[in-house]
């Protein structure tokens, strides 16, 4: 569910005279780069960490928890290994499950014919595919430069466009989204956004509405001089899921420690590397 809300809501944030940049083909361009990104993550593994706050519809806290994964590459995509929970590292016992469900996992994977790889990619390619619609689904505004680590960078505003009717599922859940986002001019690469809803928003068939004023920051950092990847994620969201269980959740998601996985290399029972 966090990967979902992660993947939907970050993209969506996102005249002028003869001497600005558009900022809408600013945009597209940065779209273009993205897919290059999301294309190179597929090489790397990394360690991702999740700080989930429980509120209750007071703002009072209620629980806490924290997961850190390994997020390996099996059989071409990614699998999550739990290694610590609330800071600490896993018992020997829950290590051990872990492993199980690893070892499980990658041998179902080994065993995928040609056909299940291919759908599988599908669906990944899917997930990213509404990010095609945001230079159409938005009105965006060139707002000037800053400087984010000491590089220059073009910041956009985003205003939901009145009257677009959005063509995939994923462009339908943006689309009451507004914000904010720092380009690097170099590059063409979000480097930071802020987005805010500013309306309810469905998803599922209604299986999770987020209620208007749902909050989502995000930064990106290069790695190996070559990609630009997630390093820190924060996301604020009131709502309700499976239509009935509220939700009050505070959300920060760190990633780092990327690793360069050889195309040619995969994980075998153990979790030893061939």
């Amino acid at each position: 569910m966090k990967w979902l809300l992660f993947l939907l809501l970050v993209p969506a944030v996102f005249g002028q005279d003869a001497k600005e940049p558009d900022a809408k083909e600013i945009i597209r361009q940065s779209v273009h780069h993205d897919l290059l990104n999301f294309e190179r993550l597929k090489n790397y593994t990394y360690q991702e960490h999740d700080e989930v706050k429980s509120l209750d519809k007071h703002e009072k806290l209620k629980k806490t928890e924290r997961d850190t994964y390994d997020v390996l590459i099996i059989g071409g995509h990614d699998y999550e290994k739990l290694i610590a929970h609330d800071d600490r590292p896993l018992s020997p016992k829950d290590a051990s499950k872990e492993q199980e469900k690893m070892d499980k996992e990658i041998e179902r994977r080994n065993h995928e014919s040609a056909s299940d790889k291919a759908k599988i990619e599908k669906q990944r390619q899917e997930q990213r595919k509404f990010l095609d619609e945001v230079p159409e689904e938005f009105n965006f505004k060139l707002l000037g430069v800053d400087q984010v680590s000491g590089k220059p960078a073009w910041v956009i505003s985003a205003e939901p466009k009145p009257g677009y009717e959005p063509k995939s599922r994923g462009a339908k859940f943006i689309a009451s989204m507004r914000g904010k986002v720092w380009i690097d001019q170099a590059e063409y690469q979000w480097v930071k956004v802020e987005a805010q809803a500013t309306g309810k928003i469905s998803y599922g068939f209604g299986m999770l509405k987020v209620n208007p004023g749902a909050t989502v920051k995000f930064e990106q950092a290069r790695v190996n001089d070559e990609v630009w990847l997630p390093a820190h994620a924060s996301i604020r969201v009131d709502g309700r899921a499976a239509l009935l269980v509220p939700i009050h959740d505070q959300i920060e998601m760190q990633f780092k420690d990327y690793r360069k996985f050889q195309a040619e290399s995969q994980f075998v029972a153990g979790g030893q590397v061939q």
